[in-house]
């Protein structure tokens, strides 16, 4: 959406890089407001089916509540992320198409956008992992997988469509696990597993999980308050209304900026360096 504040302003679709990874809402047609359904919930304000614009999307494709959308009742959008899928979609797979331009480019636009953006979302993991100078034993293969799931993204519409993205993610896990494994290994003494756990409403105040796995957690509205998360795997947690105020997520692995926007902190959360702190904090 059209100045947003974690929108790349240099991004270019193709590739993996991380402005390529990051949104580039300048260069996309307001697919997410477009493509994708809204329920009404504490995260829309009304119903919208998927292919129908959303009623505040512009002309120019910008969105006309942008710096309202919480207080006017769309908070979801504001922790929405398509990793750079939006501008791909747009600019790369249909050429520099509006999908105004006919009802034939809207329908196959509207196919494609979901997948890529699910498959743009395994390359920022993917990066991720790259990133972390304690996985090199495994960079070969995360750089194989990486180019070979890039060059995915470059394909016709009908290819991207036809992808079992879930065959994908079952490929790239186990890198990702690997490279998680080999990270934390690093941390001193004995690491918390709590994969998969369900801590909704917890109160973990001043809790020591450096260096545990919350791959997958159900953390909704968890008291993390003071929290030790620094170096904890925390791809897949569901972060949505945790209190993060005063915790430290330096190192956190595979933490998007969407988790953050979808939770709540304050002034003394500690963030990784290539994060964001949410305006709402």
């Amino acid at each position: 959406m059209t100045d947003d504040p974690h929108v790349s302003r240099s991004g270019q679709p193709g590739g993996s890089t991380r402005a390529a990874l990051q949104a580039d809402c300048r260069s996309c047609f307001g697919l997410c407001c477009v493509a994708l359904p809204f329920a009404r919930s504490a995260d829309f304000a009304v119903d919208k089916p998927a292919g129908r614009p959303c009623a505040h999307l512009q002309a120019d494709h910008g969105c006309g509540i942008h710096a309202e959308l919480r207080v006017r009742g769309y908070r979801g959008c504001t922790v929405f992320d398509c990793f750079g899928a939006g501008q791909q979609v747009s600019q790369v797979t249909f050429g520099g198409h509006d999908w105004r331009e006919s009802a034939a480019t809207a329908r196959a636009m509207f196919a494609v956008f979901p997948v890529m953006r699910q498959v743009h979302e395994l390359l920022w993991y993917l990066a991720e992992a790259l990133d972390l100078p304690a996985s090199s034993a495994i960079h070969t293969q995360l750089r194989a997988m990486q180019g070979r799931i890039e060059a995915l993204t470059r394909g016709s519409a009908e290819a991207i469509v036809g992808l079992d993205v879930n065959a994908l993610r079952a490929e790239v896990g186990p890198l990702l696990s690997q490279a998680s494994e080999l990270a934390r290994s690093q941390v001193p003494g004995r690491k918390q597993d709590r994969r998969g756990a369900d801590l909704i409403g917890k109160k973990l105040t001043g809790a020591a999980l450096r260096g545990a796995s919350l791959r997958g957690a159900l953390l909704v509205g968890a008291d993390f308050t003071g929290a030790d998360l620094r170096d904890s795997d925390l791809l897949g947690a569901d972060l949505r209304g945790a209190t993060l105020n005063g915790a430290d997520l330096r190192g956190a692995l595979f933490l998007i900026q969407a988790q953050l926007d979808s939770a709540n902190g304050d002034a003394g959360t500690v963030l990784p360096p290539t994060r964001t702190r949410p305006a709402h904090w």
